[in-house]
């Protein structure tokens, strides 16, 4: 009689195979394509083509964040300068363009027509849903949303125009009306 052991090696294998099968169809996963996702270089690219191009325009002190398609942190860095509230902004634009799909300066647009449900969102993301300009969605060439890349510190066109560029230096399409 076969030991019960070598009985359960065909069941792992079936186990293991469909593990395999379910983790290559989740996005996000190790499994994914890399060019669907966002790379640490791609972020830290945003952050410093971000900065550069608002010291050489002569913005106020920046924070810039960038989120990946989850809205975890993926880079960040706060200028000298920038006050200690930035970061927290910067990450609200951020979140609020990753978690609803559009960059901010759309959601502050339908924030006026529809103020209630933007505050129970602020609400129900504890404080991390920041509808104003400053928050603008990364795609891929393919129009996959990779993350946002957010801004605080000068106004809020300004803060959109810094990570507008340090999304285009680093390669990938900034989500912006009229781009």
């Amino acid at each position: 009689m076969p030991s019960p052991h070598v009985a359960l090696f065909p069941r792992v294998r079936r186990l293991l195979a469909a593990s395999a099968l379910v983790a290559a169809a989740l996005p996000g996963t190790l499994l994914a394509d890399p060019a669907s996702r966002l790379t640490l270089e791609q972020a830290n690219t945003i952050v410093t083509k971000a900065i550069e191009h608002a010291r050489e325009r002569g913005f106020a002190p920046l924070t810039i964040v960038v989120l990946d398609e989850s809205g975890r942190l993926k880079a960040a860095q706060r200028e000298d300068g920038a006050n200690m509230f930035r970061f927290d902004v910067a990450t609200g634009k951020a979140y609020a363009s990753v978690a609803m799909g559009a960059s901010s300066s759309v959601l502050a647009e339908r924030a006026k027509e529809n103020p209630n449900f933007f505050i129970t969102l602020a609400a129900t993301a504890d404080g991390k849903f920041l509808p104003q300009p400053g928050g603008v969605l990364i795609r891929n060439e393919e129009g996959t949303i990779l993350g946002a890349a957010g801004a605080s510190g000068a106004a809020g066109h300004e803060d959109e125009a810094a990570v507008i560029h340090g999304i285009e230096q680093a390669g990938l399409v900034p989500d912006v009306p009229g781009r």
